[in-house]
């Protein structure tokens, strides 16, 4: 794959193009002004001897010498650097002619063009002109008429000085656009100079400086946007990174304890003979550790799925309230030996995965539960509109201070800091409820105050933006 070529060149290039264009189009037009204003003074020069030579025609008598008409003629020229004249009657009879060239070589041009006059370029073995050929009528006393006139000025100091400004001109564009080339690029380097400086400070931040920004306020605004984003992706990661490294903390803590109790009971069951029935506790004991170990593998995978894009692999036509009371039964016994009463409130149906949202509402459920003072209930909410479901598991204990309830979801998350509660899973239950209701669309919310803690879920109705995952 070829390399895509870098911005200092993309923009010197572009700059040289741009360089290229204008210098290209001022020197053609330049050159062409130049060209059109020798053009219009030669014209203008031949115009001007064409009028005196009419005038003198006009004043032409028959019995004017030719020494004298030749004389009237010279004088016309005077002034007038390398003009020649020509001047012939009807019967092609020269009347007058500039020593050195004979004009009367040049082609004659249209009738209709020679009455007017005619402007044309013409050329002979060694020089340029540039030709005005007119017909004039001459006085009324002259029978001979009407007289061509053919008047012509040299052109070579014209095209000498243009061909000499032109090539003096396009070596200029060409040093110019050099000159411009190397300017560009060194303004494109300076002008890159911000963002060179933004690459190494990026480059020096490693994964014990997470915590580095870029201050937008001192890089130009093209570039406060890039270093924007560039400090939230860099927040996004440390939260990330912090929640990897407590994550692996935690999985080590959490381990460590079942296999700590295997351990020690195994020692212990070891250090002397003991009967069957004491090596039967003993494995009950270590089944337990084991069971307990197996659940949280168990949803610690399921968290790893839903960290890719974990997402309900079926949709089926759900009633919640008999999901409720299955689950109520499921939990009567626990509930009644803790003294909690159970209440359900509504009905609502949906479509998602039975078994996840089962396993939500049970991990909600069972929290209430053990978390509902005796003497208490746990009421369960169902509310449905046209485009969604609410579920509502309120009970009533301790407060939740207001820091901890947006970490409720996290994984391994407990509010108390001595992580230490017997009877309570791994800190799993709340994460994996989140990740089941997203998966179906959802949002989760906790709230709390001194009557209550409920759990708000809401899924919408339709499963249309679900998609499959298989374990």
């Amino acid at each position: 794959m070829v390399r895509p070529t870098s911005l200092t060149a993309r923009l010197t290039l572009l700059f040289i193009a741009v360089a290229t264009v204008v210098f290209l189009a001022f020197g053609w037009i330049i050159g062409r002004s130049l060209e059109s204003h020798f053009g219009t003074e030669d014209i203008k020069e031949l115009k001007g001897i064409a009028e005196a030579v009419d005038q003198s025609l006009t004043t032409l008598q028959s019995n004017h010498d030719l020494t004298r008409v030749n004389q009237r003629f010279d004088d016309i020229l005077v002034g007038h650097h390398g003009a020649l004249l020509h001047i012939h009657d009807a019967s092609k009879k020269t009347l007058y002619a500039s020593p050195g060239l004979d004009l009367a070589a040049i082609p004659l041009p249209a009738p209709e063009q020679l009455t007017k006059g005619s402007v044309q370029q013409w050329k002979d073995n060694k020089h340029n002109y540039r030709v005005f050929i007119q017909q004039m009528s001459g006085a009324a006393s002259l029978s001979n008429g009407p007289y061509t006139v053919v008047i012509a000025v040299a052109t070579d100091f014209h095209l000498h000085f243009l061909r000499d400004f032109r090539r003096t001109l396009w070596l200029m564009v060409v040093c110019g656009i050099a000159v411009m080339g190397v300017l560009g690029w060194a303004v494109v380097r300076h002008g890159h100079r911000p963002l060179r400086h933004m690459i190494d400070k990026i480059s020096r931040i490693s994964t014990n400086e997470l915590n580095t920004r870029l201050d937008p306020g001192t890089v130009p605004a093209e570039l406060s946007e890039l270093a924007i984003s560039f400090n939230e992706l860099l927040q996004r990661m440390e939260e990330a990174f912090i929640r990897l490294s407590n994550f692996s903390a935690d999985i080590a803590h959490e381990l460590r304890t079942p296999a700590t109790n295997l351990m020690t009971q195994t020692q212990v069951a070891l250090s002397q003979a003991r009967s069957v029935t004491e090596y039967q506790e003993i494995l009950y004991s270590n089944m337990e550790e084991y069971e307990r170990m197996a659940q949280m593998i168990g949803d610690m995978l399921f968290l790893a799925k839903a960290d890719n894009g974990l997402n309900p692999p079926n949709t089926d036509d759900i009633n919640l309230e008999n999901e409720v009371r299955n689950l109520f039964d499921y939990y009567e016994a626990w509930a009644e030996e803790s003294g909690v009463a159970l209440a359900l409130n509504g009905s609502a149906d949906i479509k998602g995965d039975q078994l996840m949202l089962r396993r939500t509402l049970s991990n909600l459920l069972s929290n209430a539960i053990r978390h509902t003072p005796p003497g208490n209930s746990v009421t369960v909410q169902l509310e449905q509109s046209s485009n969604d479901v609410v579920i509502v598991i309120q009970n009533p204990g301790a407060v939740i201070p207001a820091e901890h309830l947006d970490r409720l979801f996290d994984r391994f998350y407990r509010i108390d800091p001595s992580r230490q509660r017997s009877g309570e899973g791994a800190g799993l239950g709340l994460a994996i409820v989140k990740s089941i209701v997203e998966a179906h669309g959802g949002k989760i919310t906790a709230l709390s105050d001194e009557t209550s803690t409920q759990f708000r879920i809401i899924l919408p109705t339709s499963s249309s933006h679900t998609k499959e995952i298989s374990d």
